[in-house]
Parts: C-alpha cells; sequence; structure tokens
C-alpha cells in the first residue's frame, strides 16, 4: 500500500471537521445577532405624556416652618368660694353668657353676717372705752397742771389711752375683715366671656378656694407652638401664619406676638406664641373654641430656589433622587432636598444637585427601573 495515502485521509478529516467548526460558528453568531435585533426590535418603550414630565426650575416660594397646637383663650379666669358655706343662686351653665361684675352665685351669709356684727359690736365697744380714757387723760392732765397729783398718774392714764385706742384700731380691722368676708359672700364674673365649666350645684357646701366656675374670653386665642432649636433662630415676632382647624378646611391667620427666652428642657424647643385673628376669621370664627387642636405653616420668609414637587422625589433608596430623563432614557439622579412651601395646592420642595432645565418624571408614574427607554420626552436641556 503506498504511504501517501494515509496522509490525504487524513488531510480530508481535517478538512472535513474544520469547514464544520467554521459553520457552527458562523451560524452561533447568526443567531446571537438574530436574538439582539429581536430583543431590540421587542423592547418596551414608554410613551410619557406631557404632565408626567416636570422641569426643575426656580419657584417662589413661601418658606415656612409646620406648626400644631391646642387653642386656648388668653383671657380665662376661676370663680372661687373664698368663704365656707352653702352654695345659693348659681343659675348660669355651661356655655351661658357672662358680663364682668355679674353676680353669678352666692353663698349662704348667715353665719358670716353675725360675725361681721360680733366684730362690729366689740369695735364699738372698743371705741367707748378710748373715749372713758381720752376724758380721764384730759382730767389728769388739767389737775397736773394744777399740781393736785403727780405726772406719774398723768403717765398712767396715758398708757390706758393708748392701750385703749390699739384695742379699738385692732376691732375696727377685725370688722373690716368680717365685712369683706360678706362681701365675699357674692360671687361676680371677673371677666366677660363664655361658662366653660360649672364645678359646684346649689346647695352643696363649699370650702374655701374651691372652683365653681370656669370662664374663658373666645374673643382672643393663641396658640404655643412649640419648634425645633435648628428652626427658632428663623422665629420672628410679627411673622403670619395660615392654620386650620381639625376637621374642617377653612383657612385662620395668626401672627407671632411672642417668643419664650427660654427653652424646654429635655426637648430644648421653643415655645412660640401665635395669637389667632378671630375678627378675621370669617366663616371659620364660630368653630374656634379653646382647647380645638390646629395645624399650619408659619411663614419665615421668601426664596426662589431650584424646586419640584415633593411627590417627584423618591426616597426608596438610602438618599433621596429624582428620576431624570436624558437622551431617551430614565437615569436616577440624587438631590438633597430643603425647605418645603405650598403653591398652587402642591407641596414643592427646593432641591440641590441638578442643573435648572432637566426633565424629571413626575411621581405619579411611581419607579421606573433606570435605563428604561421613553418616549415623548424634551432632552435635559429643554423646558417646558
Amino acid at each position: 500500500m503506498k504511504r501517501w495515502i494515509p496522509w490525504v485521509a487524513t488531510a480530508i478529516v481535517i478538512v472535513v471537521l474544520g469547514s464544520g467548526v467554521w459553520r457552527a460558528v458562523a451560524a452561533r453568531k447568526a443567531q446571537q445577532q438574530a436574538l439582539t435585533e429581536s430583543t431590540q426590535r421587542g423592547e418596551a418603550v414608554l410613551a410619557l405624556q406631557p404632565s408626567e414630565l416636570l422641569t426643575v426650575r426656580r419657584q417662589a416660594l413661601a418658606l415656612g416652618l409646620p406648626v400644631s397646637g391646642a387653642l386656648r383663650a388668653l383671657h380665662s379666669a376661676s370663680v372661687k368660694a373664698r368663704v365656707a358655706g352653702e352654695l345659693q343662686d348659681l343659675a348660669v351653665r355651661e356655655g351661658d353668657s357672662v358680663r364682668a361684675g355679674q353676680v353669678v352665685a352666692r353663698i349662704d351669709a348667715t353665719e358670716t353676717a353675725a360675725r361681721l356684727r360680733q366684730a362690729q359690736q366689740q369695735a364699738d365697744a372698743a371705741k367707748a372705752q378710748v373715749d372713758i380714757s381720752q376724758r380721764q387723760f384730759n382730767n389728769n392732765r388739767a389737775l397736773v397742771d394744777q399740781g393736785f397729783i403727780s405726772t406719774t398718774a398723768l403717765e398712767t392714764s396715758q398708757a390706758s389711752l393708748q392701750s385703749a385706742q390699739a384695742s379699738y384700731q385692732a376691732a375696727t380691722a377685725a370688722a373690716d375683715v368680717a365685712r369683706k368676708a360678706l362681701e365675699d359672700t357674692v360671687l361676680r364674673s371677673p371677666i366677660n366671656g363664655l361658662v366653660a365649666q360649672r364645678l359646684a350645684q346649689n346647695g352643696e357646701r363649699v370650702g374655701v378656694d374651691l372652683r365653681v366656675l370656669e370662664i374663658v374670653d373666645l374673643s382672643r386665642l393663641e396658640l404655643e407652638a412649640l419648634i425645633a432649636p435648628v428652626d427658632a433662630a428663623q422665629v420672628r415676632v410679627g411673622q403670619q401664619a395660615s392654620l386650620r382647624i381639625e376637621g374642617s378646611s377653612l383657612p385662620v391667620a395668626a401672627t407671632v406676638v411672642r417668643i419664650n427666652p427660654s427653652a424646654q428642657s429635655g426637648s430644648r424647643s421653643v415655645p412660640v406664641y401665635l395669637e389667632i385673628d378671630t375678627a378675621g376669621a370669617g366663616a371659620a370664627r364660630p368653630l374656634l373654641r379653646q382647647g380645638l387642636f390646629v395645624q399650619g405653616v408659619l411663614e419665615t420668609g421668601r426664596a426662589e430656589p431650584l424646586a419640584v414637587p415633593l411627590d417627584a422625589v423618591r426616597t426608596d433608596k438610602p438618599r433621596p433622587y429624582v428620576q431624570a430623563v436624558e437622551n431617551d432614557r430614565i437615569v436616577h439622579r440624587e438631590v438633597q432636598t430643603g425647605a418645603r412651601a405650598q403653591l398652587e395646592g402642591a407641596t414643592m420642595v427646593a432641591i440641590e444637585g441638578l442643573p435648572e432645565g432637566t426633565a424629571i418624571v413626575a411621581g405619579s408614574l411611581g419607579p421606573l427601573r433606570e435605563g428604561t427607554a421613553v418616549r415623548g420626552a424634551p432632552s435635559a436641556s429643554t423646558t417646558r
């Protein structure tokens, strides 16, 4: 057998195998290219509506601090029993209007009147003793001048007169105390206002300093708001606030009238007092009551920062970000948030970290995967 035949056979096998490998690689590349083209042709493109796109731009915002708390009357008073006795003639109840000086109740004055008579009679007796001592002193002084008695007797009568006068003054003071106690049996309202609480009933025996009525003046109401230490420096007397009563959408204006010079221990919050404009409350005035919870925003100034709606800033990552549109794709851009304010019924937030004019997606669309293709969006450099 010829020796070249095996070599020829081997070469033929190699050529056949090489041709098969080349065809397999070419087929694999064609398959990958076809898959890529198919994937690109089938990629979902999100069509954005004009209302779903926002542009980062400067906004004139009224900067403010959130405030909340319970309303309280600037003027309130407690009607207390100043003497012990049986309560009588208490006719007013919660919600009744009273005037300053109006008699609202009485306390049985039988015992008090008797004590006054007793003290007055003791004062009268002491006055009579003063008169006697005075006449005796005058007589002794005349006798001393004539030389019938010694000066020692005159000094003794003078001391008796002084003692009688002191006793009379003490008795007069006791009568005044009894008279004041008799006057205190009549309970009067110290202010104009409305009865907030009735704490006793007719026929009840009350003790000294027992509260009978609570009266509040709703013509002037105020809110004590606690401001965080970092924000307290922005608050000034005279700044305005817009408040809303719990359960009502009607706005109520208020003004900062006082700032507490001391911070609260523990929280270090600074109490700030806002007076409610009850005269200008309009339809909300009948709703103003002591103890109602209100909340709102205290305006601390104005600025024009780059701002976007608060719901457009996402917080599902360690740092807040917005979903920007760049080269027709969604890109997540981290931002730093700042002050918040209400603008045309929406809550706006100041941001840093994006150039003005950047197109972002509205918060109503929810989270979008970074790299998502979009259509109908302006480029990042355009503004609407």
